[in-house]
C-alpha cells in the first residue's frame, strides 16, 4: 500500500474517531439533562414555591476529567429555558416550555 494512501487512511481514522467521541460525549449530556429532568418532575418542581436543590457543581474540585457533566447539562438546560434558578440556588422546571420541548420531540420521531 503506498505511503500517502496510508496517511490518508490515518487522517480519516483520526476524524472518525474524534467524531465518535463528540457524540458520544452528547449523548452523556443529553441522558444527564433526561435524568434531571426525571428528578424536578418527580418532585413536582414547577413553580419556585416546590423548587428543589440538585448538584450543580463538581463535588470535588480538584478532580480532572469529564466523569461529572450535570453542571454543563444543567447549564444547557437553563439555557434552553427548561430549568430556572432561583435566587436561593435552588431549580425547578418551566412547565410551558417543558410540554413544548415533548411536543417537538415527538414530532421528529
Amino acid at each position: 500500500m503506498p505511503l500517502y494512501l496510508q496517511i490518508i487512511l490515518l487522517v480519516a481514522a483520526l476524524i472518525a474517531f474524534v467524531v465518535l467521541i463528540l457524540y458520544m460525549g452528547g449523548l452523556a449530556v443529553q441522558k444527564t439533562c433526561l435524568k434531571i429532568i426525571a428528578e424536578l418532575e418527580e418532585a413536582r418542581a414547577f413553580k419556585e414555591a416546590r423548587a428543589i436543590k440538585i448538584q450543580d457543581e463538581r463535588k470535588n474540585f480538584f478532580r480532572v476529567g469529564t466523569k461529572n457533566i450535570r453542571p454543563k447539562a444543567i447549564n444547557l438546560l437553563i439555557a434552553d429555558g427548561l430549568v430556572i434558578k432561583t435566587s436561593n440556588g435552588k431549580y425547578y422546571l418551566d412547565k410551558e416550555k417543558l410540554v413544548q420541548a415533548k411536543a417537538q420531540s415527538g414530532s421528529k420521531k
